[in-house]
């Protein structure tokens, strides 16, 4: 007899299939502790500015990473750091994740789809190391087509046919040759960044229709700290406020359509 023939006591095939159980389940393990380096933990509806409660579920948060960013910065993940902002809305019933309705004018009040993330208040840059996103009128290498129409200057007007303002300016995105936001100069005076994808250019009648808001809701929208430029968080918030405005535009969004 060979003893060292161990395959003919021993099912190869068998420990190899439990072992690739094994190498799987601690895969996958692994890869769900890694993608709860963002958003967790979790925070309960019971959480309280005194009082934080805190979900994990399994497995667990991993411990803090530090990953370096393009220009020497670092971010430290999971940041464990809970948000605190008041919530201007209130359950529509008395159990656990119950629904939330909106106390306030939830498209100021960052509710819903109106909410954003607290994200760096730092502009997304070119590889270059420039602001990636600005208008025309920083970004000089940029121009418009001369078989285009320039629509600076247009009246801008919302889904009930109102305008709200006026195109100041287009901003394009230095990386990927196109146009983000549409700069909009309201009657209080304010410029406000209109997301580029809600508006639709009508070379006929020379105006930029947008169906999201009324004419009276661009005054309201975010203003960014520096007027050549956009955070990251900022964006955040104008598309926040005009996406939002899909469902609280008008009260009759809120029902429903059939």
């Amino acid at each position: 007899m060979n003893r060292g023939a161990i395959t003919q006591y021993i099912d190869v095939a068998q420990l190899l299939l439990y072992a690739f159980w094994l190498f799987f389940a601690a895969l996958i393990i692994y890869l769900r502790r890694e993608d709860k380096r963002e958003g967790y933990p979790l925070d309960s509806d019971r959480t309280s500015r005194t009082d934080r409660i805190v979900v994990e579920g399994f497995p667990r948060t991993p411990e803090p990473k530090t990953f370096l960013l393009e220009g020497g910065a670092k971010v430290k993940v999971p940041r464990n750091a809970p948000d605190l902002r008041p919530v201007a809305a209130r359950p529509t019933s008395p159990f656990l994740g119950a629904p939330l309705q909106p106390t306030g004018d939830p498209m100021q009040d960052g509710v819903g789809p109106a909410g954003y993330a607290e994200r760096a208040e730092v502009p997304d840059l070119t590889l270059e190391g420039t602001p990636k996103i600005v208008p025309l009128r920083v970004a000089t290498d940029f121009h418009i087509a001369p078989e285009d129409k320039d629509p600076r200057g247009w009246p801008v007007l919302g889904a009930d046919g109102v305008s709200g303002g006026t195109v100041s300016d287009l901003w394009v995105d230095r990386s990927e040759p196109q146009i983000r936001y549409i700069e909009v100069a309201v009657a209080s005076g304010r410029r406000v960044l209109l997301p580029a994808p809600v508006a639709k250019f009508d070379v006929e009648h020379e105006v930029v229709t947008v169906q999201v808001v009324l004419g009276k809701h661009f005054d309201g929208a975010p203003v960014q700290s520096n007027a050549d430029q956009v955070t990251r968080r900022e964006e955040d918030r104008v598309s926040a406020y005009f996406g939002s405005g899909m469902l609280y535009a008008e009260p009759g969004r809120l029902g429903p359509q059939v």
